[in-house]
């Protein structure tokens, strides 16, 4: 059968209707349960479907979501600081999209409030073990930065991880990789970046040749000579999309000249 957007569309909002409202359920905090059914909106979710293309056959197949906006999550948030790791692992393995978002909104904050090096690295591996939950662009984009990329700016001996991941079949472990790198990249550190292109360069998932693009006009903002050197020995290998990505703030000469290189090779 092919596919129907429409009949998909509706058939969706009739069922996420139906689960919000019949089965929302946290084994571990009923009052937080609560406050999530509230904030639930039937319409936004049906939104949020579109957006974050959750349809069959799309890279967010199956995530469900409640609707709920981003700063109604942060209010929620406030009050859930102190959350232990019991609570934490409900919300993160919880299928609703947006209370996984909360789970990690909430390991976010207790990493970044972390007293030690001891306690930061306590939250890093609680993250790093439950990273499975990570599965659409926007939880592993808010969150690896501030935590495991943190990490690794302070631990460089620890980022032979990033290759790790990079070589994952899993997408989300390939751009948590990825990823990982913004917060080296804005401290100057590019190394890492450049090498994990020979890793990725010809992946076949748009969301990694995405992640690579985004990453590289990173560098560009710090320092553009360096990524125009790169681009000058690469841009013949790199993926279009990537390239595109890469050099958006450059101008229309400078463009021009990198898909030019790039036109050479494919």
């Amino acid at each position: 059968m092919r596919y129907n957007s429409n009949t998909f569309e509706l058939a969706f909002c009739y069922t996420i209707k139906a689960k919000i409202y019949m089965k929302f359920e946290l084994e571990n905090d009923r009052n937080l349960e609560e406050r999530i059914r509230q904030s639930s909106n039937p319409d936004q979710a049906l939104s949020y479907q579109r957006f974050y293309k959750t349809g069959p056959g799309q890279y967010a197949e199956g995530i469900i979501f409640l609707g709920i906006p981003r700063p109604q999550l942060r209010a929620i948030l406030k009050d859930y600081q102190g959350a232990d790791d019991t609570i934490v692992l409900d919300l993160i393995t919880n299928p609703y999209h947006e209370v996984c978002l909360l789970g990690v909104l909430i390991i976010i904050d207790r990493y970044e409030r972390a007293k030690s090096e001891a306690e930061r690295k306590k939250h890093l591996n609680f993250y790093l073990k439950h990273r499975y939950a990570l599965n659409n662009w926007d939880l592993v984009d808010i969150s690896v930065p501030k935590i495991w990329g943190d990490y690794l700016l302070k631990n460089t001996v620890a980022r032979k991880k990033l290759f790790i991941y990079a070589s994952s079949k899993n997408i989300w472990e390939r751009r948590m990789s990825i990823v990982a790198t913004l917060t080296l990249i804005k401290a100057g550190q590019f190394k890492e970046i450049f090498k994990l292109l020979s890793f990725l360069k010809h992946d076949s998932e748009d969301l990694i040749q995405k992640a690579l693009g985004w990453m590289l006009r990173e560098v560009g903002k710090k320092d553009e000579a360096a990524l125009k050197d790169f681009l000058d020995q690469e841009a013949v290998s790199l993926a279009r999309t990537t390239l595109r990505y890469a050099i958006e703030r450059f101008s229309k000469i400078d463009r021009q000249h990198y898909l030019k290189l790039s036109d050479c090779s494919h």
